[in-house]
Order: C-alpha cells, then sequence, then structure tokens
C-alpha cells in the first residue's frame, strides 16, 4: 500500500526536481486570477521603487539649489547682519525662507541650526530653541554645538533644567578634550543654577578626570572643591 507524502516531503520533493517546481509555477499561473494577482502586486512594487528613486534625485537636485540660495544668508551671518540672515535682503534668501522653501533638503537643515544661532545672538531664546531643537545632524561637532546653543537659550530663560539636560546631551556628544570641557563647565553652572551643588560638582569633575589636558582642569578642581562644601552644607 503507497504511503501518503506529507507536505514536508512534497516541499523536498520540489526542491530535488526542478521539473517538479516548474510543472507547480506552470499550473499556478494558468489561473487567470493567480497571475492577476502576481503582476499586480509586482506593479505596485515597480511603482514604490521608482517613487522612491525619484523623490531621492528630487531632493538632490533641490538641496543643490537651497545651497546656492542660501550662500547670502551665511554670508550676512558671518557680518552679524542678523535680520537679513534670518529674512532675507528682498532679493536673496533668508534662512527661513531655506527652511520653508526647501523642507526636507540637508541645506534646509542646516538653515535651521544658523537661525538658531541668529535668534540667540538677536535675544529671541525661545525661538533660538524651537529652531535649535528641529536640527539635527551626524556630523561629530555640529550637532553638539547645536545641543550647547539651545541649553545656553534655556540658561537665558532661567529654565535650568532643560539647560542642563541640552548641555548634558552636547558633553555626551563625541566627547573630546577641546570642546567637552566647556559643555562641562555650562552643565555645571546650570546645575549651580537650579541648587544642585553635587551634580555640579560631579561635572567639574569629569573634566578632571576624563579631560585631564585641558586647560579648564585648575579651575575645575577649585570649583568642585567649593561646590562639596556647598553640597555637604
Amino acid at each position: 500500500m503507497a504511503k501518503t507524502k506529507t507536505k514536508q516531503q512534497e516541499g523536498l520533493d520540489l526542491l530535488e526536481d526542478p521539473e517538479l517546481l516548474t510543472g507547480k509555477a506552470e499550473e499556478f499561473f494558468s489561473d487567470s486570477k493567480n497571475r492577476n494577482i502576481v503582476f499586480g502586486v509586482g506593479g505596485v512594487i515597480a511603482i514604490v521603487v521608482l517613487a522612491i528613486l525619484g523623490y531621492k534625485y528630487y531632493i538632490a537636485d533641490l538641496n543643490k539649489q537651497a545651497q546656492v540660495d542660501m550662500f547670502q544668508a551665511v554670508y550676512y551671518f558671518e557680518a552679524d547682519s542678523l535680520n537679513k540672515a534670518l529674512n532675507g535682503d528682498g532679493i536673496n534668501l533668508g534662512f527661513l525662507d531655506v527652511i520653508d522653501e526647501y523642507a526636507g533638503t540637508d541645506a534646509a537643515n542646516l538653515a535651521k541650526f544658523y537661525a538658531g544661532a541668529a535668534y540667540l545672538k538677536q535675544g529671541s531664546y525661545t525661538s533660538a530653541t524651537v529652531q535649535l531643537e528641529d536640527f539635527s545632524s551626524n556630523d561629530l561637532l555640529l550637532q553638539a554645538r547645536a545641543y550647547a546653543l539651545a541649553g545656553d537659550a534655556y540658561s537665558e530663560l532661567n529654565n535650568y533644567d532643560e539647560a542642563a539636560s541640552l548641555y548634558s546631551k552636547a558633553a555626551s556628544y563625541n566627547p573630546n578634550d577641546q570642546f567637552t570641557p566647556i559643555y562641562l563647565v555650562k552643565l555645571a553652572v546650570a546645575y549651580e543654577a537650579n541648587g544642585e551643588f553635587g551634580k555640579a560638582a560631579d561635572a567639574y569633575d569629569k573634566i578632571i578626570s576624563k579631560h585631564g589636558k585641558s586647560t579648564f582642569v585648575q579651575e575645575a578642581k577649585k570649583q568642585k572643591a567649593r561646590l562639596q562644601g556647598l553640597a555637604a552644607e
């Protein structure tokens, strides 16, 4: 008496015998419904792939134009003509225009950093936080700088909790002996302003223990001792 094959055995037969597999495929495609489903799904996938490629090309091209249009705004920023840097001069775009007109591009993202820094210089601290916190970068130094600038804005607004959070992010992002000690000093100052003397002392201790070559070390030692005394009171 012949044994009935299990589904697993049938699957093995298909793998071992290409002719069986071909026969199964022909049987499947002979049904018009199955054929329509396969080609319909394939068509959708093709459209999605083409749309993604088209969007990437569009964004890349748009980004090039945005960089050109932002050039004058950067010049105004460096010259401290902050209103023109933000809003343009009537002919050339400002950072805010670039953000609106070229949304989704790297140039628009960078414009947020510049706009935040410009607002900070102007004393428009809330506007500065909005732009700087919306900025995002994989750059090893620029992202930390954005965190620190946003922290400066919150410090000016006397929101030391938020300032400390951002300074902590800045200090933790790609730590280095050049900039990290500066962020740690800012962090310590924010903690002290918030009455958190122990945390402030710990921030100075990180300069001493992890950035021994920094020019801030001697001052950090003095401030750490002072804050530890305040924390013990």
